[in-house]
């Protein structure tokens, strides 16, 4: 059984700075998951922010935030990250954290069997 949850969510400016954390909790060992970060704004679908793979190695971002977004891992505390930098008004959203049994998935949510609940990122002018 897999628990997952987010948090770190807020209201901060545009341009400003926000750091997601993620905690999982598993009877397996923590490094057979990849994991993914995902956003859905209202009356949008759900999109794939950032993933990263077993070891922490390769990540992978959508293009609308590349350059602006990291994404890491704790494997030792069982921990996820998504620090996110020059907040935009479009990345307002509900932002989730999702893990995945093995590689592969990457930005495909499908590809995720573990979701949290979300946490609320709003970016105001």
């Amino acid at each position: 059984q897999v628990q997952v949850e987010e948090s770190g969510g807020g209201l901060v400016q545009a341009g400003g700075s926000l750091n997601l954390s993620c905690t999982v909790s598993t009877t397996l060992r923590f490094d057979m998951y990849a994991l993914a970060w995902f956003r859905q704004a209202p009356g949008k679908e759900r999109e794939g922010v950032a993933s990263i793979d077993l070891r922490g190695r390769t990540t992978r971002y959508v293009d609308s935030v590349k350059g602006r977004f990291t994404i890491s891992r704790d494997n030792d505390k069982k921990m996820v990250y998504l620090q996110m930098n020059s907040l935009e008004i479009e990345d307002t959203a509900m932002y989730y954290c999702a893990a995945a049994f093995g590689d592969g998935s990457w930005l495909k949510a499908t590809g995720y069997n573990y979701w949290g609940q979300g946490t609320q990122v709003s970016v105001s002018s």
